[in-house]
């Protein structure tokens, strides 16, 4: 984390801007005045915020924007972690110094939020206490990714003697997915590029290349069939996955719709699931790779490896 130098008042914080809606280049770190907490808030000094796909989709377009309730000047990013700095009136369950993680929609890139205690990720923002043996970078990315990979397996219900084929598998959702998986039980079979089939080994899937021709290369790892899929990318798995004849209800999207099958979302995820997650990382049952971390002042030049979308594992804001 960096210090506040000797000249900068406490008054003063850092936070990435947006002016303009666009892609990575209208993002803009600036000093503003630092939030304060009021009754029911709790304010966080971030040490680190985790990027994900929604980040820069949300900001890319007004159009789009506001379909998040989002309006300029508008912050950035969704995942945070760091520490309790102040505690407004009528808060309990946090107190100062308390080492929490969260999401707080588009405004977690700042080196403080202001969080509802008893709030949502899109609604005020969310605070989870953070466990011994979890560092703050990898609390930072937790949020949208843990939740989301939550409420997509809890649409198929995996347990053991299922195999599940995971769309994606090395982004941002899949280690958390193709991870859960494993620990319900199932064989996992994940699709990606050439270049990501060690780190989905390393995850406990068995890699399998995305494109024309999937349904045929998954059929020949598994001939004994597939019995459920998630589609953490777009449709190609999901309609792969119903031409091996795996049932529409135990299909799953979460960035595509598709009639008859239900697509999943992080918002939905059980109560408690993001405090699991966090529980099995701190036994060391669960792992998530950090693919890159970057300085505050190099936002752009992380968004855009981001965006890319070819990250095995997630990439980190220091502030």
């Amino acid at each position: 984390m960096q210090q506040p130098s000797a000249n900068t008042p406490e008054t003063m914080s850092r936070a990435v801007l947006l002016e303009s809606f666009g892609g990575p280049e209208v993002l803009n770190v600036r000093a503003v005045p630092a939030p304060q907490a009021g009754p029911g808030q709790i304010r966080v000094r971030v040490t680190a915020a985790g990027l994900n796909p929604m980040d820069w989709f949300m900001t890319s377009d007004p159009e789009t924007a506001a379909r998040f309730g989002l309006s300029l000047p508008s912050g950035f990013g969704t995942d945070y972690a760091g520490f309790v700095d102040q505690v407004g009136d009528g808060v309990t369950g946090f107190a100062a110094g308390d080492r929490v993680f969260g999401g707080v929609l588009s405004r977690a890139v700042a080196d403080h939020v202001v969080i509802d205690a008893a709030g949502t990720i899109a609604v005020g923002g969310d605070a989870h206490h953070t466990p011994d043996g979890v560092d703050d970078r990898t609390a930072a990315v937790l949020a949208i990714g843990g939740c989301t990979a939550a409420a997509a397996l809890a649409v198929v219900k995996l347990g053991p003697g299922d195999t599940v084929l995971i769309g994606g598998a090395g982004g941002g959702v899949g280690v958390f997915a193709v991870q859960l998986a494993r620990l319900a039980g199932a064989r996992v079979i994940g699709t990606g590029s050439p270049t990501s089939a060690d780190a989905l080994r390393a995850l406990g899937a068995e890699p399998v290349a995305y494109g024309d021709g999937l349904a045929d290369r998954v059929r020949a790892l598994a001939p004994d069939g597939v019995t459920a899929a998630v589609d953490l990318y777009g449709t190609d798995t999901a309609q792969a996955a119903r031409a091996l004849g795996v049932p529409d209800e135990r299909i799953t999207t979460i960035a595509a719709q598709i009639d008859g099958i239900t697509p999943a979302n992080g918002a939905n995820a059980a109560p408690g699931a993001i405090e699991e997650i966090a529980r099995l990382i701190a036994a060391g049952r669960l792992r998530v790779p950090i693919a890159a971390g970057f300085p505050v002042e190099r936002i752009r030049a992380a968004v855009e490896l981001q965006a890319g979308r070819h990250v095995h594992g997630k990439v980190v804001i220091d502030l």
